[in-house]
């Protein structure tokens, strides 16, 4: 499906009509992502309004690009950069078509400078959670909303009053903490993230009260008609479901539990090339499930052996995979097999046009293609990340599940550099391990789209107490992104890094240093191969 648009081609037009017909939906709203570490954020906020959004390239998307997307509304991000000292690659034409804009931070000075309205550094700096006075009351864009309410503040420039701007609300230090002009809107302050107290409903009053959107993706009808399809296709069948502990398997899960008895379905985690993460997740939330775990590290050892590429180690754990549920199916006698394949997993795999034409292969993924014994079941096939999602939260999947970091289907394979070992597949899953739990502790998780530990081929010297040696690097990253086609190096803070590699290094004897990767995508993948 659609990235960040980085060109409007019919090509481009022709895939945005056919999501829009899974969507059941004609409108659109563009998110122009000018760099902040929160982009996803907003994604995230529009995914669960229901309403469809694309993601804009600011350097290559222009005018002529925005009229031919016709969109409903637009977002414009904020980033690190300042209008006054900084050329920022925005078509400032874009305000002056008539759609309505709401600016966030960055985003709201781009078009209140554009206008006149004088933006300067401002004397207090304002980071941090922050009380917000809404004045005149009766704004459309805070419909609902307390006159004084906590919004998460995170800039070094201001916009001082003026005749240009009607000013909606303020803080101490920021006097237009949210304005209007005509068509544009724009908060200082950004109501993506949870420390925004009434930051979601700020986005549903601009996409409903004032673009006037009237589409949400109808996520408890379409939910509705799988569970039934479900319970109809199955009947009084099993069903063996592969269960990873990701977002699109949570949701199969939860749709198989509502259409089907609990006799019917077997959950079967695969451990081996797992992050421990995964694991405690699935217990901790399908226990209730009859739950197999099958521990087939040795057999993704044997089938990794000699493999160095990372090609050759995708294809050769598919095999492995596609075994260990042949093998339960025979145990528990099943009729189907679940996956949580998305329409995206489809395309990307070379498949997915209704024509029944073929596209070029992107990538191999790992639950496409298997051609298994029986029947299988995805009912997520004609969906995408975002509705997958939607479905699951109308059907009570649990939010901690449908917002964690993405995983790669190959798991820690491509997380290893070279041929994959039980010693470099055992420092890897204690890596992992570590790193979520300090990004949990230290409240970053949410903050970064994705973050891993790498087992690299390097060799360096360490100095452990009165012994000396040599040890493996490993290599860490994390990143800001909004859906992974593109994005940047997520500039964790140095207490946190120096606190990671300390811990790293004294509970993995094998690791001799720690290296963080300051790569943005492009160049760099996320992930290493």
């Amino acid at each position: 499906m659609i990235n960040t648009l980085t060109t409007v081609t019919p090509e481009i037009l022709e895939d945005i009509a056919a999501e829009q017909r899974l969507r059941q939906t004609t409108e659109v709203f563009v998110l122009f992502a000018m760099g902040s570490q929160f982009d996803h954020l907003i994604k995230l906020q529009l995914d669960r309004l229901g309403v469809y959004c694309l993601v804009a390239d600011p350097t290559h998307i222009k005018v002529a690009d925005v009229k031919l997307l016709a969109p409903t509304g637009i977002i414009v991000s904020g980033g690190p950069a300042s209008v006054h000292t900084d050329v920022l690659p925005f078509d400032t034409g874009i305000y002056e078509l008539g759609i309505p804009v709401l600016g966030i931070c960055l985003g709201f000075q781009m078009w209140a400078a554009h206008h006149g309205a004088t933006v300067a550094p401002a004397l207090n700096r304002e980071f941090g959670v922050h009380s917000l006075s809404v004045a005149p009351i009766g704004s459309p864009l805070f419909e609902g909303i307390p006159a004084s309410t906590k919004v998460l503040q995170s800039h070094g420039d201001r916009i001082e009053p003026g005749d240009q701007i009607e000013v909606l609300a303020g803080t101490d230090n920021a006097p237009v903490a949210a304005g209007h002009l005509g068509h544009l809107w724009g908060v200082q302050f950004h109501p993506e993230v949870t420390a925004s107290e009434h930051g979601g409903q700020v986005f549903e009053n601009f996409c409903f009260n004032i673009c006037g959107a009237k589409d949400r993706f109808p996520a408890e009808d379409v939910a509705g008609r799988k569970v039934a399809e479900i319970r109809e296709r199955v009947g009084a069948g099993k069903v063996l479901l592969a269960l990873s502990g990701g977002s699109d398997s949570s949701v199969v899960a939860t749709i198989l539990a509502a259409a089907l008895k609990p006799g019917q379905i077997r959950a079967v985690y695969i451990r081996g090339i797992d992050r421990p993460d995964d694991e405690a997740f699935v217990h901790q939330y399908f226990g209730h499930l009859d739950l197999v775990v099958h521990d087939a590290t040795d057999d993704f050892l044997v089938a990794l052996a000699g493999h160095t590429g990372m090609h050759a180690k995708r294809v050769a754990m598919r095999g492995v995979y596609k075994q260990v549920l042949e093998n339960e199916v025979t145990k528990f006698g099943a009729d189907f097999i679940a996956q949580g394949t998305l329409y995206t997993d489809l395309t990307e795999s070379g498949g997915g046009h209704s024509s029944g034409a073929r596209k070029a292969q992107i990538k191999l993924h790992h639950n496409t293609g298997l051609e298994f014994s029986c029947a299988e079941l995805t009912p997520l096939d004609d969906m995408v990340k975002d509705t997958a999602r939607a479905v699951g939260r109308s059907l009570g999947t649990r939010e901690e599940l449908l917002v964690r970091h993405p995983f790669p289907g190959p798991g820690l394979v491509v997380r290893i550099e070279g041929e994959v070992t039980a010693d470099k597949l055992r420092i890897a899953r204690a890596a992992d391990g570590i790193y979520l739990q300090e990004l949990r502790t230290a409240k970053l998780y949410d903050s970064v789209w994705q973050a891993g530990a790498v087992v690299t081929h390097s060799v360096a010297t360490y100095s452990k107490g009165d012994d000396a040696g040599t040890g493996l690097v490993l290599a860490i990253w994390a990143v800001w992104s909004v859906n992974g086609f593109t994005a940047e190096w997520a500039e964790l803070p140095y207490d946190f890094l120096r606190g990671l590699s300390r811990r790293l290094t004294n509970e993995i004897p094998e690791l001799a240093s720690v290296v963080y990767r300051i790569s943005d995508k492009p160049p760099a993948t996320i992930e290493w191969g």
